[in-house]
């Protein structure tokens, strides 16, 4: 755990130090100026984001990203672009923040800051309720495990999951046929049966139970690794990444994000690091 809090203090202190001082104020201006926030999630996500039966946009995220704008006195308006577009960076201010239920690693640090974090929940295997084999990650060699497409569930799979400061990684397996899809997707092969189209899908615990809880074609075989989820902007503004982690903070401390974690999750995942 020391090993981790030292890794969150280091990815906020890089995230608000790394801005360029050219562009610092930037955002936080926009977002004074217009009293609009631009925020970014995925849309294929229960509970975390999804379309609702209104066609409307909803879950954990949707309901954080809106405290985050109340809390600064902003309208909120949301964009779903699609996750690569997302995790590649560069968005030249076409968004603000992304509340998407994101993971740090090495590769997206390097094109994207990540203020503060606003909740935990693992990595879990699931498999469809009548597979008999797959007992856990070790046994995944030569199966065809389904993943959201550019997720950290890939690079897992490809054992090249580097998460700071959390404890290394095991990868107890040999070659896995990945399969990065709409997660969505994945689950509906899953549901054909056993190894009919996929033996395994990695997901998020809380994404894995919402699904369960529709469907009685999955279970959950066993937990893979601790996942971390923060709060991510784009580089160049390091006022709008203390403001948005000041904002995150706050809300924390008043209780609404326990509130909205209870709502979507029946607990609360979004307490702070020990």
């Amino acid at each position: 755990m020391q090993r981790l809090l030292t890794a969150l203090t280091f990815l906020t202190l890089f995230s608000l130090t790394a801005a360029s001082a050219a562009y610092a104020g930037a955002t936080l201006d926009r977002v004074n100026q217009t009293k609009v926030l631009r925020d970014v999630l995925v849309n294929d996500y229960p509970p975390f984001g999804f379309i609702d039966d209104n066609n409307q946009l909803a879950g954990f995220d949707v309901d954080v990203a809106r405290a985050v704008a109340q809390k600064l006195g902003a309208k909120l308006e949301l964009a779903t672009p699609g996750w690569e577009a997302i995790v590649g960076g560069k968005w030249r201010g076409r968004w603000d923040i992304c509340i998407c239920s994101m993971t740090p690693n090495t590769e997206r640090a390097k094109v994207l800051n990540f203020p503060v974090p606003y909740y935990s929940s693992p990595a879990v295997l699931v498999v469809n309720k009548d597979e008999k084999n797959i007992k856990g990650a070790a046994d995944l060699t030569n199966k065809k495990v389904g993943v959201g497409i550019g997720s950290s569930y890939e690079s897992y799979l490809n054992k090249s999951l580097v998460i700071p400061g959390a404890r290394p990684i095991v990868f107890p397996f040999d070659h896995v046929q990945v399969v990065p899809t709409d997660e969505t997707v994945a689950f509906q092969n899953l549901a054909l049966g056993a190894g009919a189209r996929l033996d395994a899908v990695v997901s998020d615990l809380a994404t894995a139970n919402a699904r369960i809880a529709k469907s009685d074609r999955f279970r959950i075989a066993g937990e893979l690794y601790a996942e971390p989820n923060w709060v991510a902007t784009d580089k160049g503004d390091a006022q709008w990444d203390q403001t948005v982690a000041d904002t995150v903070n706050a809300l924390r401390a008043d209780g609404t994000l326990a509130q909205i974690s209870r709502r979507w999750l029946g607990e609360d995942i979004t307490r702070a690091p020990q």
